[in-house]
C-alpha cells in the first residue's frame, strides 16, 4: 500500500524514474507473495534480489533530495531530463501557499519557475526523504 501511495503522488509531479521504480516494486512484491504462499523459491529468491535494490533506490533518493555527494533536486534526473517537472510536494505540501507570480517578460509562456511556494510545515525534500524511509523500513 505504501508503493501504491507513493506511485500516486510521483505520477502527479510526473516524475518517470521514482514511477518506473515504484511500478516494478508493487509487480515483484506480488510475485513475492504469491512465490511465499504457493512456495515457489525462485520467486523468493526474485523477491529478495529486488529487495536490496528496492533499499538501494531509495537510499538514492536519500541522498538526491538530501544533496548529497553532488546530487542536487534541481536536475531533470528523476524525469529522465524530458521535462521540467518536480516533487507533487513542492507545491502541495502540508501548509503550503502556492501563488503564481506573473512572468516579468510580456508574452512568456508560464511554467514552473513563476510559482512562488511559502509557509511549508515540512519541505518537500524532507517528505521524499520521509517516504523513502519508510519504504526502506517496510522491506527489511
Amino acid at each position: 500500500l505504501a508503493a501504491l501511495e507513493r506511485q500516486i503522488f510521483d505520477f502527479l509531479g510526473f516524475q518517470w524514474a521514482p514511477i518506473l521504480g515504484n511500478f516494478l516494486q508493487i509487480i515483484v512484491v506480488i510475485l513475492g507473495l504469491f512465490g511465499t504462499i504457493q512456495f515457489r523459491p525462485r520467486y523468493i529468491v526474485v523477491y529478495t534480489v529486488w529487495t536490496a535494490l528496492w533499499v538501494t533506490w531509495n537510499v538514492f533518493i536519500i541522498c538526491f533530495y538530501l544533496e548529497v555527494g553532488g546530487l542536487s533536486k534541481e536536475t531533470d534526473l528523476m524525469t529522465f531530463n524530458i521535462s521540467m517537472h518536480r516533487s507533487w510536494w513542492r507545491e502541495h505540501g502540508p501548509g503550503c501557499i502556492r501563488r503564481v507570480v506573473r512572468p516579468s517578460a510580456p508574452g512568456t509562456l508560464d511554467d514552473y519557475s513563476y510559482v512562488s511556494v511559502t509557509g511549508c510545515i515540512i519541505d518537500f525534500q524532507y517528505l521524499e526523504v520521509i517516504h523513502s524511509a519508510i519504504q526502506i523500513l517496510l522491506s527489511v
